[in-house]
């Protein structure tokens, strides 16, 4: 399994990216898993329903099942790569939206109509391309915001091996 952090500041445009990604990734026939990164946790259910009082209870794993989708809501304590691949093991690749600080393959998306001073990580051996409409120009493979398609050919060829 492949995983690529698109990284960038808040505003850049990651989810926007990563919808376009998906969209020409799967077209072209990959199955594509994505992970959204958050620091303020998150709830899947509403308080009072019975999924909610199954781990209000003390369940340590819910699994929630409807006709054709499953969410699985469950205490963990693996490293983010392990859960990645824990649970993402059946994709080709897998799109990670944040992480910037994991030991991970990156792409930056940075604007420069942004209130941001700078990219992220020009200095991270991990920065695989940087997506971008500034001057700024890493050592790395370096694409136009409306680049999907070369894009999609670098991430291919990158962790795909076509």
């Amino acid at each position: 399994m492949n995983i690529v952090s698109i990284v960038g500041k808040s505003g850049a445009g990651k989810t926007t990216l990563i919808e376009k990604l998906i969209k020409e990734l799967k077209r072209k026939g990959y199955i594509v898993g994505t992970v959204k990164h958050t620091h303020k946790g998150f709830h899947m259910d509403k308080k009072g329903k019975d999924s909610w009082r199954h781990r209000n209870a003390g369940s340590d794993a819910t699994l929630l099942i409807a006709p054709g989708i499953i969410a699985l809501v469950k205490d963990e304590e693996l490293d983010v790569i392990e859960e990645i691949q824990a649970y993402l093991s059946d994709m080709d690749i897998v799109l990670v939206e944040g992480f910037k600080r994991e030991n991970l393959p990156k792409i930056e998306i940075f604007r420069s109509d942004g209130d941001h001073k700078g990219p992220l990580c020009m200095d991270d051996n991990n920065l695989d391309a940087f997506v971008t409409d500034s001057d700024y120009a890493p050592d790395v493979p370096r694409f136009g915001l409306k680049d999907i398609d070369a894009i999609t050919q670098f991430i291919e060829k990158q962790y795909l091996k076509v």
